[in-house]
């Protein structure tokens, strides 16, 4: 088989996951933030793999978003409508903030520009777009510097060729052009023109960047170079590279379906996923498969594409915790990252999560990376020293807080995608990843009432192992406004399968010569409504309106099976599978109860000397009480007094409260 490379680029580390047809070999290394791709490079060049094809999960088009360091953009749209970006939904986000303030926007104002056309909201040509207006608008932005241009006319989804037009005329100036009824052929002016803008904004920052890592990495013999998607699915440099908006959230969604496939292998399919890395956390809710939706919010962007739905926090190894002016403690949501790191990785000297687990001896001396790393205990107590003024002194009181702060950040996101949309999480498992999620999955899975928690064989490196395990993906969305008329339904029907066909012609050129697969879905609402659910399709119209009813009761609390009903878009995933990975089975135990590689002092409330194991010394069939620590190269495992575990045949940790 081919040699197939998962990279994932965390703020603190990047992680690897190597897939060559004999088993899966790991490595994890600091990230380099002022050159992401650099990590990638070296770390194949230290592991000394041969690699075929990497599949990359990255970070680069959401630093730039939240860095501010994109494109200098432009837009141009309807005449009157070029203010929509800063308009918006006229929301306050802090509803009694006396001096509410908003940042600038990406799109300054003298960036700006309208052009004289109008189409209406049945698609008809209103004015016909003025080239001489659509000329002058290019000329403006070009003399003000524009590096890329978004094009977002009102209802050009329904009529796209003023939008072409445009967007040649801009190419031809030499400008980077996001137009959106490429990016998002949809209703809701607002949302399509902000995810427009947010696509030319990052897109040429992300394209240089894969076009010089996908140089650097066919040097070394890369023959294939795939990128993570938001939706759970991969893509080529090239469509990631276009659509650079899609990719916003490819580390958690590679975490989800990392996490997803392992648990499905163990026998989980109802579970909680939970990421702790350097600087946040990412939870999600998996009902049977990963959660979707289709619109997220970004550094108060609206961004409307397919996505995993995650919600983070900022509560992470690195997340720094200090004294407030009240007196209170508070940690995060700033981090230390990567440089200088937390202050026991001898660069650092502010207080952070890890340096509070360094305090009470969760972090055994000389095991952390594999040994490839040496913790510095002392600057790990100096720092959370700083904290103990607020705690008599007791630099064990500040740590043990630290941590208990940090577990009530991420209780609230777990609850958030759990107990208020109607789930009981105390029946799902909990699967801990993230090179500090093993260390907090038992504490928080107590505040949830939850009994089972799941630590994979690599957690550390889990979201390289999602990268490398994703499908090729890709997402298609048609524009179709009309009421569910039970009188006209065969019409309707002849005009969505129409849709559907033009949508599945488009995904077999995309992803030519592999057969995709297609997941068919219509977006329905009651008539008046200002939302709508996004419906599998089933096999006539009547009957996917009946799941709506369905979906709508069991989200909202109640249906109205006797409302009208609307379209408002029909949706086409096309999924082409690369082959299934799974983690290797590994040897049975010769007995239920493993060897400890060591002892630790560690405070579990109290002190206790606590074993220490290897977790590549456990066999499948080996059980473990609490409290103990269990090590390895990519994360280390904390197991509570009142918990105990299994190792499952893939090597899973299955942690039950006694």
């Amino acid at each position: 088989m081919p040699a197939l490379l998962g990279v994932d680029i965390g703020g603190t580390f990047t992680d690897f996951v190597l897939a060559d047809g004999r088993a899966l070999r790991l490595y994890k290394r600091p990230s380099t933030p002022s050159d992401p791709g650099a990590a990638v490079v070296a770390g194949i060049d230290e592991a000394g793999w041969a690699v075929d094809e990497v599949a990359h999960g990255s970070t680069v088009a959401t630093n730039a978003l939240l860095e501010r360091k994109g494109a200098r953009t432009g837009l141009i749209a309807t005449r009157g409508f070029a203010d929509v970006i800063e308009i918006g939904r006229q929301t306050r986000p802090k509803l009694y903030d006396l001096e509410p303030w908003r940042p600038p926007h990406i799109v300054p104002r003298e960036l700006r520009a309208e052009v004289d056309e109008r189409v209406d909201a049945s698609g008809d040509v209103v004015t016909t777009l003025s080239e001489a207006s659509a000329r002058e608008a290019v000329r403006r932005l070009a003399e003000a510097g524009a590096e890329s241009v978004a094009v977002a006319l009102l209802f050009s989804f329904l009529r796209p060729e003023h939008e072409r037009l445009i967007s040649r005329l801009a190419r031809e100036a030499g400008l980077h052009v996001s137009a959106s009824v490429d990016v998002l052929p949809e209703y809701r002016e607002f949302e399509r023109t902000s995810t427009t803008v947010v696509n030319a904004y990052v897109a040429p920052v992300m394209e240089r960047y894969l076009t010089s890592l996908d140089r650097a990495l066919r040097d070394r013999g890369v023959r294939r170079l795939q990128v993570m998607l938001s939706n759970g699915g991969s893509a080529d440099p090239q469509a990631a590279g276009r659509h650079a908006v899609r990719t916003l959230l490819s580390g958690p969604a590679a975490g989800v379906v990392g996490a997803f496939e392992v648990a499905r292998a163990a026998g989980f399919d109802h579970i909680i996923t939970f990421d702790m890395g350097g600087t946040s956390t990412d939870v999600a809710l998996c009902p049977g498969a990963p959660p979707t939706s289709v619109e997220t919010v970004i550094d108060g962007y609206p961004i409307r594409t397919p996505v995993v739905d995650v919600r983070t926090v900022g509560a992470g190894g690195g997340s720094i915790a200090r004294i407030d002016v009240g007196g209170a403690l508070r940690v995060g949501p700033e981090s230390a990252g990567a440089d200088p790191g937390p202050a026991c990785y001898g660069r650092g000297v502010l207080p952070t999560v890890t340096d509070a687990h360094v305090v009470l001896g969760h972090l055994p001396s000389g095991r952390f990376l594999g040994g490839r790393m040496e913790l510095d205990a002392e600057a790990a107590l100096r720092a959370i020293g700083g904290l103990a003024v607020a705690f008599r002194g007791d630099p064990v009181a500040a740590a043990a807080a630290t941590l208990e702060v940090a577990d009530v950040n991420m209780e609230r996101a777990v609850r958030a995608v759990s107990v208020e949309r109607g789930y009981d999480p105390r029946s799902y498992t909990l699967v801990c990843y993230g090179g500090a999620g093993p260390m907090h999955g038992c504490a928080l899975a107590e505040r949830l009432g939850i009994l089972r928690v799941v630590v994979p064989p690599f957690p550390g490196v889990l979201c390289a192992f999602g990268v490398a395990a994703a499908d090729e993906l890709r997402d298609y969305v048609r524009a179709r406004l009309a009421p569910v008329d039970p009188r006209a339904s065969r019409r309707l029907e002849r005009l969505l399968e129409r849709d559907f066909v033009s949508m599945e012609r488009e995904a077999r050129r995309d992803l030519a010569p592999k057969r995709p697969r297609f997941e068919r879905a219509i977006d329905l609402r009651y008539a008046g409504q200002s939302y709508e659910i996004t419906t599998p399709a089933s096999s006539s119209l009547a009957m996917t309106v009946r799941r709506f009813h369905r979906l709508h009761r069991q989200r909202y609390g109640h249906a109205e099976p006797d409302a009208p009903v609307e379209v408002v878009a029909v949706r086409l995933r096309a999924r082409a599978g690369r082959r299934r990975l799974l983690p290797p089975l590994i040897p049975e135990a010769d007995s239920e109860t493993p060897d400890p590689d060591g002892r630790q002092r560690a405070w579990f409330g109290r002190w206790v000397d606590a074993p220490v194991y290897e977790r590549t010394s456990l066999r499948s069939g080996h059980r473990l009480r609490g409290p103990a620590i269990v090590c390895q190269m990519d994360a280390t495992t904390l197991i509570p007094p009142g918990w105990q575990g299994r190792v499952d045949r893939f090597g899973n940790l299955v942690l039950e409260r006694s």
